[in-house]
């Protein structure tokens, strides 16, 4: 009899992460993949990214809707109670062997809550990481008490698991998904890519996805507004901008990325969701990538791309050496820029060795969730160091 496996997704930034997955679980013969989709997959304002889903031949087995007009605190918090209710329910049509999730957003805790309640046994991906500039980091940890298996990025990361209390016998060090996933998809050609994108890539590139730090109060505005000023201070630089998901101030920056393309016509373009070909197509032709999301410190050093890390959002992951840390300045963000776009500093990656990456990725994961042998119950007992 085959293993039932539910995957869920809440937003394109993970959905891309878990495609390769998916396709594993798909093929393997011994193993019935079911996909949960909500979030922001649902909402047109995001740009209905379920149908991306379907695109890429898979069924969406159960849509729960949960992301109300507005990333207000109080909002956040209303989607995450439609959220459970809706996914209750979800779980009880599909009821599966197995959870799967990824990552730390609110969908992901309100997912993994409500599966401890159904008595779903969870396996997470990414646990044991370090974001301290955002609400997803202690969503993490939560996650990872509520968790039976746990799929780390590096050997810190396992630790980190077991220090919080997890039977190591169930913390599996795979690497980072994401990486493995951009090495396996071939690039569009520098032409194809500017055509897709309708912007040129000469003479300098960057590619910019900036999220507010949900720790902190009503700063994405001003935060944005000196990272649009740094970008401007630099003649002829193209860039391109990638949206924000549902967080909370995230609208805020959203306006202001079509503001300054309105403005600015000629040099920048901006998309709700690039989609994986795109993203990875992208990166593997710009300059540099600018921001603060989890994408520009754990992939680009595959590509020895060099990347501009801004502010606490990130702070607390391992970082490649691609990636250079700088504060919330404008002139900060400025310098950091000009020594990502420079000859020497992309020169200096030639032999960097990115810590996220390993083969296999999705092939190992698929095979532990094929083979390992659950327990009856969701119980399990803490692990003490």
């Amino acid at each position: 009899m085959s293993r039932r496996i539910c995957v869920f997704t809440g937003s394109r930034a993970e959905y891309g992460l878990l495609k390769p997955l998916l396709d594993e679980i798909k093929r393997d013969q011994f193993l019935d993949l079911k996909l949960l989709v909500t979030g922001a997959h649902l909402s047109r304002e995001f740009g209905l990214t379920y149908e991306s889903i379907e695109d890429d031949g898979f069924t969406c087995d159960e849509k729960v809707e949960m992301i109300l007009s507005s990333d207000t605190p109080v909002a956040i918090c209303k989607s995450m109670g439609l959220g459970m209710i809706g996914i209750s329910e979800a779980l009880m049509r599909i009821k599966p062997d197995l959870l799967v999730i990824l990552g730390d957003r609110f969908e992901i805790m309100i997912a993994a809550a409500t599966a401890l309640v159904c008595r779903v046994p969870v396996a997470h991906i990414q646990g044991g990481e370090l974001t301290l500039g955002a609400i997803d980091d202690q969503f993490r940890h939560a996650i990872t008490k509520m968790s039976l298996l746990h799929f780390v990025a590096t050997d810190e990361y396992r630790d980190r698991v077991v220090q919080l209390g997890e039977d190591p016998s169930r913390v599996f060090n795979y690497g980072a998904l994401n990486v493995d996933a951009m090495k396996k998809i071939e690039p569009l050609s520098r032409k194809q890519i500017e055509k897709k994108l309708k912007i040129s890539l000469d003479p300098k590139s960057l590619l910019v996805t900036f999220h507010p730090v949900t720790l902190e109060n009503n700063t994405a505005g001003e935060q944005f507004s000196q990272l649009i000023e740094a970008i401007h201070s630099f003649d002829r630089l193209q860039v391109i901008f990638t949206k924000t998901n549902a967080d909370t101030g995230g609208r805020i920056i959203n306006d202001l990325i079509d503001k300054y393309v309105k403005e600015n016509p000629q040099k920048a373009v901006a998309f709700t969701s690039l989609g994986q070909l795109l993203y990875i197509s992208a990166i593997f032709h710009i300059d540099a990538v600018a921001g603060n999301s989890s994408s520009g410190v754990i992939e680009t050093g595959t590509f020895k791309l060099p990347t501009v890390n801004i502010g606490d959002r990130e702070k607390g992951r391992i970082l490649p050496d691609n990636v250079i840390d700088c504060d919330q300045s404008v002139e900060s963000i400025r310098i950091a820029i000009e020594t990502a776009l420079s000859k020497e500093f992309k020169d200096s990656l030639r032999d960097m060795v990115n810590p996220y990456e390993m083969d296999n990725t999705a092939k190992n994961i698929t095979t532990k969730l094929r083979d390992y042998p659950l327990p009856s119950t969701t119980k399990k007992e803490f692990h003490d160091m």
